[in-house]
């Protein structure tokens, strides 16, 4: 249960890839290349893969539980349909020099989205949760680059990372609220910038580390524990997939870097590296 090991699940020179989730229903991860406005699929069974390509910048894409996608682009959230259904909006909030970033689904369907400013300016984003019928609740404000979200197995706390802080905080969560914030875990000075985030069935919280070229494992008590380090400098996020959610898929960024990696904008996968729970597609 302690992966010491990568291998490579898609060989691809994404400039930001990022937001990875299991699909159970198609068998795939879905990620994205943000800055390419492309949404990958990747099929782990048979190794057959699609690549689409977004309206606009897409910092996250999420299976419908009626098939299709939500997806959080650059002016709001938006819905494409199965079967090649014409995309729309759902919310539709543009502001100048914002973007959607990472995005998840909560125990309740509905969609916890962040934003951040293309330049990362304090304050410039937020964290909103959409209902399925596209009501929006502002729960975090005067954030920088919000990233990382996800829930306990009991979905009474949520874990949330806004990167430049350094830290892996946890809120209350109470239905369509999250409340009490607190840090649960900081990431030291030089070990990179916590991204994004998993929660594994035992309640462990992982971590991708974004110039830390690592994955790190809390305890449910904020203790590192496990720390499984990368070839690539720029690791994003992380889910737990496959038919029993025991491996662990990492997606990557080449953006920024002089001499990235050959592997940088990679999906990676960490095999058996623990178990994960169950994902909940969105409600809308």
């Amino acid at each position: 249960m302690r992966p010491t090991r990568y291998e490579v699940a898609v060989r691809e020179r994404a400039s930001l890839g990022e937001g990875p989730t299991w699909d159970p229903s198609t068998g795939r991860i879905i990620w994205v290349d943000i800055l390419s406005s492309r949404i990958h699929t990747y099929a782990p069974s048979n190794g057959r893969r699609t690549v689409m390509t977004a309206e606009q910048h897409v910092g996250a894409a999420k299976p419908r539980a009626g098939g299709g996608l939500v997806v959080n682009l650059r002016d709001g959230v938006g819905l494409y349909g199965p079967d090649g259904e014409p995309f729309r909006w759902l919310v539709h909030d543009p502001l100048p020099g914002r973007r959607g970033n990472d995005a998840a689904v909560a125990p309740d369907g509905s969609l916890w989205a962040g934003t951040m400013r293309y330049d990362e300016r304090p304050g410039g984003g937020s964290l909103t949760r959409v209902a399925p019928d596209g009501t929006v609740t502002r729960q975090l404000a005067d954030v920088a680059v919000s990233n990382g979200t996800g829930w306990s197995p009991d979905g009474r706390l949520m874990y949330y990372i806004d990167s430049p802080t350094g830290r892996i905080d946890v809120l209350d969560h109470d239905g369509g609220l999250a409340l009490n914030r607190r840090e649960f875990a900081r990431v030291e000075s030089g070990a990179g910038f916590p991204d994004g985030l998993a929660v594994d069935a035992d309640g462990c919280v992982w971590v991708a580390l974004w110039d830390g070229a690592a994955i790190r494992r809390y305890t449910p008590d904020g203790a590192l524990d496990r720390v499984v380090e990368l070839p690539v400098r720029r690791p994003t996020a992380c889910a737990f997939g496959g038919p029993e959610l025991r491996d662990l898929y990492v997606t990557t960024a080449r953006t920024g870097l002089a001499r990235p990696h050959p592997l940088s904008g990679s999906l990676l996968v960490l095999p058996a590296a623990g178990q994960g729970q169950p994902g909940r597609p969105f409600a809308g």
